[in-house]
């Protein structure tokens, strides 16, 4: 304790400063920034991969459909004829629209396909279509 010159006892309490509190909270938000921009490509990976899933999910549905029933589902019977017997939903792609269903597809009997992020027809990186071709390939090349 510390008198004054007029006689007052002051008690010294520990403290930040004004400057140092300023400096936590800049260190907090820088590191807080890097983990947000780390976790971007992160979200859109994930996005992809089950973009993926589902429309292996669906392609493989639409061939159970076929070998019941010896014939592909026609454009306007669509994915929704695969719900109860073949899948139990029939979900929303991950950036949330419907995965869209083609008969005869370009190169093969049927495709399934979602058109990425930005909803049109190619692109590239998180807005590249995925297809259930591209996804039996993919699937090919990791064994």
């Amino acid at each position: 304790m510390r008198s004054n010159s007029r006689g007052f006892i002051h008690a010294f309490t520990p403290g930040f400063t004004l400057v140092e509190v300023m400096i936590v909270v800049v260190i907090i938000g820088l590191m807080a920034g890097l983990v947000t921009y780390a976790a971007t490509g992160y979200l859109d990976r994930a996005k992809r991969q089950r973009a993926r899933s589902d429309v292996s999910t669906y392609s493989g549905a639409v061939d159970s459909y076929y070998l019941a029933n010896s014939t592909y589902p026609d454009n306007q019977q669509g994915l929704k004829v695969l719900v109860p017997d073949f899948i139990k939903i029939l979900q929303n792609d991950p950036w949330g629209r419907p995965y869209l269903y083609v008969a005869p597809g370009k190169a093969h009997p049927y495709d399934v396909v979602t058109y990425g992020a930005d909803g049109r027809e190619g692109g590239t990186g998180a807005d590249a279509d995925i297809t259930n071709w591209d996804a039996d390939v993919a699937e090919i090349k990791k064994k």
